[in-house]
């Protein structure tokens, strides 16, 4: 089987629109604007099979019109949420098979950035390496606002991403790592693998190179959404907002709302 190529394709100020493609064929992940999309694709001679989307949210799908251009594309998305051009709705532990590029995903409800967010989780490319979709529920070391779900709903999200694979490589959707990084400092200023991970972002992004894909293995260790429990986070949480935190959830709860208004 030819080895897949996993392309993230710049859009507005900070998106990314991920492009699978096998050298023919290629997947569109929540094409927000079809412009640099089409333009890619027709640099790379790829061919447009199928469009992934992951939430309603116009900079996700804002694109999808122009790039099926009346083709018969098929369009995969969230059933719980109202997007045009829907070709097959899905929920958790749906499956979606695409037979050029050869891909397989299984489906999972992340829901808290909006109330139907789904994510694609590929068990292995043909190298082995997994791969998982997530559009705007976990970024390179944060998580999506809460627009429509709750702290209770987006920590069991984050759940269920962080105990995928460690080796499973995240595709996230929005350039946001450096400022990701300096609230995961203040969190927990002595995260010795997150400092170095400031350092080699800082260099990446000085080049104007993604920071993406990250990794499971690599968030557990840097992201603080998935160390709610880590008791130097929650004696920062004390200390900085002067809160109780009792469990998880609590901790989770306080620093959603510190990164809303953080700096």
């Amino acid at each position: 089987m030819n080895a897949l190529e996993y392309v993230p394709v710049p859009a507005f100020e900070d998106n990314y629109i991920w492009v699978v493609s096998d050298g023919h064929h290629a997947v569109v992940v929540d094409p927000g604007e079809a412009a640099p999309v089409r333009a890619y694709l027709a640099k790379r001679g790829w061919r447009l099979s199928a469009i992934l989307l992951t939430h309603h949210h116009q900079d996700h799908v804002g694109g999808v019109a122009d790039l099926l251009n009346g083709q018969a594309v098929p369009v995969y998305g969230p059933a719980g949420e109202a997007i045009q051009h829907l070709t097959h709705r899905l929920k958790n532990g749906d499956h979606v098979t695409i037979a050029a590029p050869a891909l397989e995903f299984s489906v999972l409800d992340v829901p808290g950035h909006t109330s139907g967010h789904i994510a694609y989780f590929q068990a292995a490319d043909p190298r082995g390496t997994p791969h998982v979709f997530c559009g705007d529920t976990l970024f390179a070391c944060g998580c999506g606002r809460l627009f429509e779900g709750t702290p209770a709903q987006m920590l069991a999200s984050l759940d269920s991403l962080a105990a995928l694979p460690g080796a499973t490589e995240v595709h996230c959707a929005h350039e946001y790592t450096l400022s990701n990084i300096r609230f995961a400092l203040a969190c927990e200023p002595g995260n010795a693998e997150l400092q170095a991970w400031r350092d080699t972002a800082s260099e990446l992004r000085a080049r104007h190179v993604p920071t993406l894909p990250t990794t499971i293995a690599h968030e557990r260790a840097v992201n603080p959404f998935l160390r709610a429990d880590s008791p130097a986070i929650r004696v920062t949480l004390q200390e900085q907002l002067h809160e109780k935190v009792s469990d998880r959830l609590s901790a989770f709860t306080l620093m959603r709302e510190w990164k809303n208004r953080f700096r």
